[in-house]
């Protein structure tokens, strides 16, 4: 196996029975049932406000849910350390701000950390995957740069490296894209894609319908006045549906590449 592989274990289910997200006293998700497939990628859509972000938060043990459990496996989430929900489990927020004026190659080992020992620091074979994460999103030739120094789009995919350097079996990505030039987007995509592929479970939330219908196999979509469906992408992202998602009017362009949603 070589350095930047995932390790060949099995991939522990993640899922939500009756769970509701508030904001105060508003219902943004009421009553999810969910159940990420390993080898598969789940796309959240939604407006901004209705929920995308607190329900990842939630899904990653960050966030209590008003209402409703989530479970690692057989267990409730929160019975486990979150060391060892982070050996399992890797969450990359919307925006991340580095307290220290670290090197790029000490964030993203920092990914490492669930796996070693207290007080122990890291092998040559934790730098080896931390070098592999980092050439697969195009920063190998970044390692000794101070993280400040960096555009937002190196940023997001510093935090997309120190995800893959963490080897979890689930990912849990708010806006993976976000930052990203449409080069980086899909490389990032296929890159999540093709982890997925190897028997990972992947839940991102994404802004572009047309991302969702390409790289993902199943779509939650948050209404925000509690109301969500979730189904096979191909089932549920339509022009219908994402009229009423987006609150505006959408149209599928059929090509040889795929579907494509334009708004009016």
């Amino acid at each position: 196996m070589s350095a930047s592989a995932t390790p060949t274990l099995h991939c522990p289910s993640l899922r939500c029975m009756g769970l509701d997200i508030t904001v105060q006293d508003c219902v943004l998700v009421a009553q999810l049932n969910l159940h990420l497939q390993p080898g598969s990628i789940t796309a959240v859509l939604g407006r901004n406000g209705t929920g995308k972000s607190l329900t990842l938060h939630t899904l990653a043990g960050l966030r209590a849910a008003t209402a409703g459990q989530v479970y690692l496996g057989d267990r409730e989430l929160q019975r486990y350390s979150r060391r060892e929900v982070a050996q399992q489990l890797s969450f990359v927020a919307q925006d991340i701000e580095e307290p220290f004026p670290v090197t790029v190659l000490e964030c993203a080992a920092s990914g490492r950390h669930p796996h070693i020992d207290f007080w122990q620091w890291e092998t040559e074979q934790d730098y080896a995957i931390t070098r592999t994460a980092l050439a697969a999103v195009d920063l190998q030739h970044f390692e000794q740069r101070n993280i400040e120094t960096l555009s937002g789009g190196e940023r997001r995919r510093l935090a997309i490296a120190t995800a893959l350097t963490q080897q979890p079996r689930i990912f849990v990505l708010d806006e993976p894209t976000n930052h990203l030039d449409p080069q980086h987007q899909l490389q990032m995509l296929k890159l999540l894609r093709d982890k997925a592929d190897s028997g990972c479970a992947v839940i991102m939330s994404l802004h572009d319908p047309n991302l969702a219908a390409r790289f993902a196999d199943h779509a939650l979509l948050l209404f925000g006045n509690g109301q969500w469906l979730h189904g096979n992408v191909n089932d549920i992202v339509t022009a219908e549906t994402l009229s009423q998602l987006y609150a505006t009017p959408m149209f599928m362009l059929d090509s040889a590449q795929g579907r494509y949603f334009v708004s009016a």
